[in-house]
């Protein structure tokens, strides 16, 4: 794990607040701000057990508290542990945090701004694999709650979501709604 971090990343995740505000805004506005109830999306086959609309909102927001809140007890690691390996680790899982974070609020425009399910489906996947990583570093650490209690449900939302993603990828790898038909004899 590398010590690269920059010093405002730990200190932002040290304040419990916004360590815990910082992705349920962020989360907010990315979902405020890509359009999700498109003809396009309407028009597509949707995989068994996919829930209804309403219940992205409070899950996202629920998860992304958590993940916040686990920020917060890992920075404590990074600047409080005595131990100079502990604390590079530490650095190393918040790096692998904003990481994912990022890759997280991508999503969204790729899947319905640009209708790119397939690459959604690999920003999915890439962040599914990266918190798991990040979980498990992160629950190697002493902090004062164990992470994984925090992270778990997280990533089984994940798999879950990924689950959705590739479902809609399967059943419509042959949509066209969202190309332009081109005119004959082009």
């Amino acid at each position: 794990m590398s010590g690269s971090l920059p010093g405002f990343l730990i200190d932002i995740a040290r304040i419990p607040a916004v360590a815990v505000g910082l992705p349920i805004t962020i989360g907010a506005l990315v979902g405020y701000s890509t359009d999700t109830q498109t003809a396009w999306y309407s028009s597509l086959k949707q995989p068994p057990g996919n829930p209804p609309s309403w219940v992205y909102g409070p899950v996202w927001t629920i998860l992304y508290g958590m993940m916040g809140y686990a920020s917060h007890l890992v920075s404590e690691v990074a600047v409080k542990n005595v131990d100079s390996a502990t604390s590079e680790t530490a650095k190393g899982a918040l790096g692998l945090y904003y990481a994912q974070l990022v890759l997280n609020f991508a999503w969204m425009p790729l899947f319905f701004t640009a209708k790119s399910p397939f690459v959604a489906l690999a920003d999915i996947v890439t962040v599914t694999s990266t918190v798991f990583v990040m979980t498990d570093v992160m629950n190697a650490l002493p902090t004062r709650i164990r992470t994984i209690y925090l992270l778990a449900p997280y990533c089984g939302w994940l798999v879950y979501a990924t689950y959705l993603n590739a479902g809609v990828c399967f059943l419509n790898k042959d949509h066209k709604a969202d190309r332009k038909s081109k005119p004959k004899g082009e």
